[in-house]
């Protein structure tokens, strides 16, 4: 896990949101997930931020190490899930999976950021896993 404090996650989020708001208002809504990822993975790198995008979770079960290819949208400084909507709703199966894959990175942070809006802000969901509430303030 990475050695980041609280308020450097916290801030991390912010700037993601940031980024995702200029992207969004740059296209507007209605176009595909995959140009969004590709907008707002330019925005975090160009920022200096370290970004893998569709990044592979390793997922092992009893000591069976599965070779399934389940893919985060975007990864950012080893610290923050990002997953990418461009739906009407959120639904409770995009925030299990959010969830699922924070827990499988042992990622403190994840962001749902639904493109099909009007307004980031509001649509946006964010979540902690355990792995932030050992972090430092």
């Amino acid at each position: 896990m990475n050695a980041m404090t609280k308020r450097q996650v916290k801030q991390l989020s912010y700037d993601i949101t940031g980024y995702a708001i200029k992207v969004h208002k740059a296209l507007g809504p209605g176009l595909l997930e995959s140009v969004y990822e590709k907008c707002l993975k330019f925005e975090l790198e160009r920022n200096g931020h370290h970004v893998i995008q569709k990044a592979i979770v390793p997922i092992e079960y009893d000591g069976l190490e599965l070779d399934i290819d389940l893919k985060v949208d975007l990864y950012v400084d080893n610290c923050i899930v990002i997953e990418l909507k461009t739906v009407e709703n959120i639904l409770p199966i995009h925030e299990a999976q959010i969830l699922t894959y924070m827990k499988l990175l042992c990622a403190p942070q994840g962001l749902i950021i639904n493109f099909y809006t009007d307004n980031i802000t509001k649509s946006l969901k964010p979540f902690v896993s355990n792995f932030y509430n050992i972090l430092q303030d």
